[in-house]
Formats: C-alpha cells, structure tokens, sequence
C-alpha cells in the first residue's frame, strides 16, 4: 500500500480547499464542493472551444475572476466535444450516452459526475436519470474504476497498459481529483482511490491528455489540446 508524504497547504489559493503531493505516483487536489465554486467548462464566449486550460484561465481573469484549479473534465471527440453527458450551468449541452462501442468510454459501467441538489457524487451511467433534476454540472466518462467499494471487473493486476491518468471521487462534501505523476495501469489507479482515498465510487476521466492546472502546485499543464474542463473560479476581489 502507498503511503502520503507530504502535504502542500493550498488553501489561500482554492479558500478552503486543499491539495497534496500524494507518494512518488499520485498529486490529490480536493474541492469543498458546498465552499467552492466547482464549474464545468467547455466554450468560450464566441463559442469556440477552449482546448487549454491557461486560456481558460486568461479568459476568465478579463472577466475579474480567477482559475485556482483545472482540469480536463471526460472523453471528448477531435472537435473537442464529448463522447457523453455534459451539463454546464444546469443546461444539458450533450446527451446522456449509454451505447456500446470500443474504447474506454464504453467499458460499462461507465459514470456521471454531478453537482446537485444534495452535493456531489458519482453515480453508474445508466442511474443518472434518477439524480437529473436539479443537477448544475455534470460529466460522462468511463470506466468506473470503483462502484461501491470494487474495482471494475475488467482493470487487471497484469495490464501492460500504463499512461498518465486522472480521475475523480467524492467524499463528503469533497470532490477528490486525483491526476498521476508518471504512468500507471488503470488497476494501480483504482487501487489508490479504494486504499489511500477510501472512496467508494471513482470515475476515470482520461488518460494521455490528463492535465493539471494549479498556480499553488506549479501546474499549468499544455501538451495536449482539451474537451470540456473542471475549473474551481474565484473572484480577484476575494481574499
């Protein structure tokens, strides 16, 4: 089992929330989701895609407002535009998706991120229409790594698979974004939710084009162009 090391204070930076350097695998960012404000983004004004999260957050600061914390936010095809559900602002801009095809995506089950009414979570796919009302943001992506506690039947110990991987659970009133720091296999990943994290529903996010945006952490990550994005925003005006 790995052990946390270290810890980085973050909190002037995402005011309240905090991050941490998990061992040499992992970087954990945690976002008080009741405190925060946690947003989806995908298109800028013009509506364009905003593909970097440095743009976004530029775009942002000439609106008076500044990014804390980014990062790439589910599947999405070459046009930037996602394989699955997103919702941004409580407006539904791409449907639910519950196809079979090839790819990660579509290694069911598959899940939902969503802020709500009662807080956030991640939820199966194909339980999403029982939390749709009243929901301000949400993304699809897949696999599931955990569903109540196990990891996905289909994430093997012996995988020669290893990228660079980020995902997302919920504890308390806390999202838990976890990006890795060298490449992994989607079991090791799972196993740091379920053992370190001790969540009980985790969701992949992706994998190649993980990224990581963090002024407190030295994050601005720009190797690849993005889809839709988490970013926590906070006014220039507040402390």
């Amino acid at each position: 089992m790995r052990r946390v090391l270290s810890a980085i204070c973050v909190a002037a930076a995402l005011a309240g929330g905090g991050a941490r350097a998990a061992d040499e695998l992992f970087t954990v960012v945690r976002v008080d989701v009741a405190k925060q404000d946690l947003r989806l983004f995908w298109r800028d004004d013009r509506g364009q895609p905003w593909r970097r999260l440095d743009r976004l957050a530029d775009g942002l600061k000439a609106r008076g407002r500044t990014l804390t914390f980014g990062m790439n936010a589910g599947m999405f095809h070459a046009d930037a535009s996602p394989v699955g559900l997103l919702v941004i602002d409580g407006q539904e801009l791409a449907p639910l998706n519950l196809a079979g095809g090839e790819g990660n995506f579509f290694l069911k089950p598959n899940g939902v991120f969503l802020i709500g009414p009662q807080g956030a979570r991640v939820v199966d796919a194909v339980d999403y229409p029982q939390w749709r009302d009243g929901v301000r943001q949400a993304t699809q992506s897949g696999p599931l790594l955990l569903k109540g506690g196990e990891i996905h039947p289909a994430l093997r110990p012996n995988s020669a698979s290893r990228y660079v991987r980020n995902g997302v659970c919920v504890l308390g009133s806390q999202a838990a974004f976890v990006i890795s720091r060298r490449a992994v296999t989607f079991h090791e990943f799972a196993v740091f939710f379920r053992d370190e994290l001790h969540c009980r529903d985790a969701l992949y996010l992706d994998g190649a084009v993980s990224s990581l945006y963090s002024p407190a952490l030295g994050r601005n990550d720009r190797w690849s162009a993005l889809g839709p994005m988490f970013g926590v925003v906070q006014d220039l005006t507040q402390p």
